[in-house]
């Protein structure tokens, strides 16, 4: 499931844009800059939809607050300021687009598929390929050499994550927050459970070779090894 934030003051409009983008994926909202950062930094989400006029932290101090920590999630910069200064300003703080109100839905999903497929692979093909394995984006399955893996719900999310974000650390808390939410029942030791799980039907791929575990930090998909 792709996840966005959308870090906007206007209660109403945020609520617009949720509805808007609801086909793409799941989003989060947060109606000010310092909420809007905390949950930026946890690094869960694929694309934060940012307006610049916010309370406690603008949209600016923001962006380069998140670029200074190495956050590297587009960005697609949505707002009423539309002179050139403001896009510079922007774009050179990190942004990856920039979308001035009012706007049509129809663009703004098409800027949000267009930095996706930049960043993801997404809305370009109907599957990804990785080493052997071979996903099916439109139907959530997972083959190895034509033969299809015991990986569904959760399991099929969470190879997924690994593969879009190989080479990079996950922590426990990252995955459990982008798989099963912030506000789920379940406790933390269900990652380690899956993860259990996510090996066994991995087995022979060669890929559960690749899948490390950092011992009291969390979870690495080392994407240039061919073993």
């Amino acid at each position: 499931m792709i996840k966005f934030l959308i870090i906007e003051d206007d209660k109403t409009l945020s609520e617009n844009i949720l509805e808007m983008i609801s086909e793409l994926g799941q989003a989060t909202q947060a109606y000010d800059g310092s909420i809007g950062l905390y949950e930026a930094e946890s690094g869960i989400y694929d694309l934060i939809i940012l307006d610049l006029m916010l309370p406690e932290m603008n949209g600016y101090e923001v962006l380069a607050k998140l670029r200074e920590e190495g956050i590297q999630t587009p960005v697609l910069i949505l707002t009423a300021k539309d002179g050139l200064e403001d896009k510079i300003a922007g774009f050179q703080k990190g942004a990856d687009d920039y979308l001035t109100k009012p706007f049509y839905r129809e663009e703004l999903v098409m800027r949000m598929k267009a930095l996706l497929k930049r960043s993801l692979g997404l809305f370009d093909e109907r599957t990804l390929d990785y080493q052997k394995l071979h996903f099916d984006l439109m139907t959530n399955e997972v083959y190895f050499q034509e033969k299809l893996l015991p990986i569904q719900g959760r399991e099929y999310e969470l190879l997924l994550y690994f593969v879009q974000n190989q080479d990079i650390i996950l922590t426990k808390e990252q995955i459990f927050d982008r798989i099963w939410g912030f506000d789920s029942d379940t406790t933390l030791t269900v990652v380690e459970v899956y993860m259990s799980h996510l090996r066994k039907h991995l087995k022979n791929t060669g890929v559960e070779k690749q899948l490390r575990t950092l011992r009291n930090v969390g979870y690495l998909l080392k994407g240039d090894q061919n073993e």
